[in-house]
């Protein structure tokens, strides 16, 4: 597998010289996994059995020897009712010949077959794992390459539940189906003994059996919409978890605990509807399926002890043919179980289907080409954009231009545009109409992984992973030596409150950061960027839960960073506002100002105006950050904390 990675911009030290690199160049990495062999089918005309067996085909020899070694011990069980009969006509009725050799032959045969179950067994499980690791494989990496626009519109937990129950339900019936067949298949075997015995006897004991069949045929029409009842209502109870974990604070803030726990009920009784139907229609089906062989057994006594008490049958046939169907009950009751998993199976696959149907809409055109010495000159060109059609334009008619090496502050009121802005430079979405160029090229002629390698973007809502401080800021550079990384921490001002974690760079924050606050969050998302140091740099609101005192003093350090980098900043501080070399100020998708920021102060109200409540804005934001900070997340982080009970919380002054 290859992934394509862009060699960092600016001095790097070779046999201790400092050179220049720009260049973006394809990396070979070698994966940890093994990819899938093979995918699901994209023809949407066939079924979701057909779709689905490119996969299981990809591992066919293990799968095959698993069901053939399966059925060779089924036939070698299926042995055992001849001879035990054989035995008792032998050696006990007639006295012919001993028990000891029949006693012999038996041992060998369940020896075998319990040598054969076993290796078969273990066989088919191998299957089944590697099918679902597979599927889960095939899922993430479509998911991976899927846009923006995809995400917008569906929920997490759907996804979840999709790759996870859904998957599941469609690994067990395409590895379980193919071995209860195999099943069913000896019965015909002991069936052919059967009809070598008595073909009357075998034919009345078989009676029952086309009633299976009917019954199997209207078993599976009434469950199939029931399964997919089932796995959506399924999906839905992960949703509502999903968001309620990961927004545990705002309810809590709003003490909403009782209403979300009545919102999970609801849809858990749904749920619970669903299953209870689900039951109803198996204790109606089931039971008659799984007994139907119990009436066979029952003609075989009366029928063959009849056929017996005339001297037409030995009365050890008798007791052969009742193994036998004894034998054939297993598959029967087998057979109501697989109709139930091929419905659940059925619909999963459907919903699984609807993902892996999905096209990302953001794609490399044919012919695209690697961003490479980037400059950094960067074009907007009468962009117009919104982010859904029956929407108004978010950008109409928006021009910007951002010459190489240049630092522009962009100013404006919520909803202006400013972090489309950022969003449509890394390709995020594509224009409408218009067009974005990076040194004079538009950025759909070139590749998505060089373009999002040559422009790093801080967001003003940082995440980080549930992994140690140190692999976050390594993020988009996994090799990179600590002492770079040690680097950029201080260069974003994170490191000092990093080496006062109990375990420095190697601490694990908890899920999203959520153990750091807010401003301690964006410093470590601003050094992941600066790690990577890209040729354009965007700073979304990337200081907006830094404490001014804490932001002035890695001004100098942004100052120095920035030198021969193209960065847009996208602000509401004057202290920000102060690293750019002009201002723009954004109103219903247009810039409508551009100068120094003495300029719009004496030329242009709306500026002063949106910097004003920009600052008000800010100054509820911290107070609300502190509260957080220090009185929940430090508490629940247990670490970082001062030990004086009126002395700060947090020991990184982190805000």
């Amino acid at each position: 597998m290859t992934i394509l990675s862009r060699r960092p911009t600016g001095e790097t030290k070779i046999d201790g010289d400092l050179v220049q690199s720009s260049t973006f160049e394809p990396v070979s990495t070698t994966p940890r996994y093994r990819p899938p062999k093979a995918g699901i089918d994209p023809d949407r005309e066939k079924t979701w059995l057909r779709r689905a067996m490119p996969v299981v085909l990809s591992h066919k020899r293990m799968f095959i020897t698993s069901l053939v070694l399966s059925f060779v011990g089924l036939v070698i069980q299926v042995q055992i009712p001849k001879i035990l009969q054989d035995a008792i006509q032998n050696a006990v009725v007639f006295r012919r010949a001993g028990l000891s050799g029949y006693i012999t032959v038996m041992l060998v045969l369940a020896v075998a077959a319990g040598i054969a179950g076993y290796i078969s067994r273990y066989y088919l499980m191998r299957t089944a794992y590697e099918i679902e690791f597979d599927l889960r494989n095939i899922m993430y990496m479509h998911l991976s390459k899927m846009s923006f626009p995809f995400y917008d519109r569906v929920q997490s937990g759907q996804l979840i539940s999709r790759a996870n129950s859904d998957i599941r339900s469609v690994q067990m019936y395409l590895t379980f189906a193919p071995s209860i067949l195999v099943q069913c298949s000896v019965a015909l075997v002991a069936f052919g003994y059967m009809l070598s015995i008595n073909v009357l006897l075998a034919l009345v004991a078989m009676i029952p059996m086309p009633l299976v069949y009917f019954l199997g045929v209207e078993m599976r029409k009434r469950i199939f919409p029931v399964s997919w009842l089932i796995q959506a209502r399924l999906a839905d109870v992960a949703t509502i978890v999903d968001e309620n974990t990961n927004g545990v604070r705002v309810v809590k803030s709003f003490a909403a605990e009782q209403r979300e726990l009545t919102t999970l009920a609801k849809s858990t009784n749904r749920l619970e509807w669903s299953y209870v139907k689900d039951a109803d229609i198996r204790a109606t089906f089931t039971p008659t399926v799984q007994n139907l062989p119990q009436i066979g057994l029952a003609l075989i006594l009366m029928f063959g002890g009849w056929l017996a008490l005339g001297g037409h049958l030995p009365v050890a046939a008798i007791i052969s043919f009742s193994l036998y169907i004894v034998m054939l009950q297993a598959p029967f009751q087998m057979l109501g179980q697989i109709i139930m998993m091929s419905q659940r199976a059925a619909a999963s696959a459907q919903r699984i289907y609807e993902i892996l149907d999905e096209q990302p809409t953001v794609v490399d055109r044919p012919g695209a080409v690697d961003l490479v010495d980037c400059r950094g000159d960067v074009q907007f060109d009468r962009v117009k954009f919104k982010y859904l059609d029956d929407n108004p334009y978010v950008l109409d008619n928006f021009d910007l231009h951002l010459a190489s090496g240049e630092t522009v502050a962009m100013v404006g009121r919520t909803g202006s545009g400013k972090s489309t802005v950022a969003r449509l430079l890394a390709r995020f979405y594509d224009v409408n109409e218009g067009r974005v160029l990076i040194d004079d090229r538009d950025v759909r002629d070139l590749t998505l992984a060089s373009v999002r390698g040559n422009v790093g973007i801080v967001l003003d809502e940082p995440f980080l992973f549930s992994v140690s401080i140190r692999d976050n800021i390594a993020y988009g550079a996994p090799n990179a030596d600590i002492d770079d990384i040690v680097a950029a921490a201080k260069a974003a001002g994170a490191d000092e409150f990093i080496k006062e974690l109990p375990e420095g760079y190697d601490t694990v924050v908890g899920e999203r950061g959520y153990t750091l606050s807010g401003g301690q969050r964006q410093r470590i998302a601003i050094a992941r960027t600066l790690l990577v140091n890209p040729p354009v740099l965007v700073l979304d609101d990337a200081t907006s839960a830094i404490d001014v005192q804490v932001e002035l003093t890695i001004h100098g350090a942004l100052r120095e960073l920035m030198k021969g980098r193209t960065t847009l900043i996208i602000a509401h501080r004057l202290s920000t506002i102060s690293l750019a070399d002009r201002v723009l100020l954004m109103d219903q998708g247009r810039i409508v100002a551009d100068g120094t920021h003495a300029e719009l102060m004496a030329t242009v109200p709306l500026y002063a105006e949106v910097l004003a409540q920009g600052e008000r804005d800010d100054a509820a934001r911290l107070s609300a950050d502190r509260v957080d900070g220090n009185s929940t997340v430090a508490r629940e982080a247990g670490f970082g904390l001062d030990s004086e009970p009126n002395g700060p919380m947090w020991s990184g002054g982190g805000h």
